[in-house]
């Protein structure tokens, strides 16, 4: 396998590339890895134009040589980019169902990060998110996910069930924001066989 020069990372819903995790992934990509080409784009809230960003932003990246990290929302994004690249993936607390979960979020909302900042989701983007979904289509490249029993938001049980196949990370307590990611950092790097 070609290693990894290209790397993804997609944040959760509500957040943004200020988040913690993408920040200390970021940080630890530049150190240990200065040549690797880092991608962590402002998701927007409608999954279809989240998807064309995606799908033009990656048009030029070598698929044999990429790799995408997703937490929560950005979980269930860095599954569909995987199967339609075929490129290695972690997810993190990976959203399984968030059209269901996320139906209860219609209306005005906040971005976490910029409190101040806010956008409207709307009940288009629940079928948007339907639309997108990969069950029942397996995943090309590997998988690494990381799972807390702890999270609060996801069932933890639903998302090892959702990647039994993938190499299973379930980890004692924890919370949603995986909390102690820095604790993670090198499996997770070490997964991704960056240059």
């Amino acid at each position: 396998m070609p290693r990894t020069t290209h790397l993804l990372y997609l944040h959760g819903f509500r957040s943004s590339p200020q988040s913690a995790k993408a920040r200390q992934m970021a940080a630890a990509v530049a150190e240990r890895h200065p040549q690797v080409h880092w991608w962590c784009p402002q998701l927007p809230p409608s999954p279809r134009a989240a998807a064309e960003l995606l799908s033009e932003g990656l048009r030029d990246w070598p698929q044999a040589r990429m790799a995408v990290v997703g937490s929560s929302l950005g979980g269930f994004y860095a599954s569909w980019v995987a199967r339609q690249t075929g490129c290695p993936s972690v997810l993190i607390n990976p959203a399984v169902d968030p059209a269901r979960d996320l139906a209860r979020y219609i209306g005005e909302q906040t971005f976490w990060h910029q409190p101040e900042q806010r956008f409207f989701f709307e009940p288009r983007f629940v079928d948007e998110l339907r639309a997108m979904a990969t069950e029942g289509r397996c995943a090309p490249g590997p998988e690494l996910a990381l799972i807390a029993k702890g999270d609060e938001v996801l069932d933890w049980r639903e998302m090892s069930a959702r990647y039994a196949h993938a190499r299973l990370h379930v980890l004692e307590g924890g919370d949603h924001a995986l909390s102690d990611f820095p604790a993670h950092l090198d499996e997770v790097l070490g997964f991704l066989d960056l240059v």
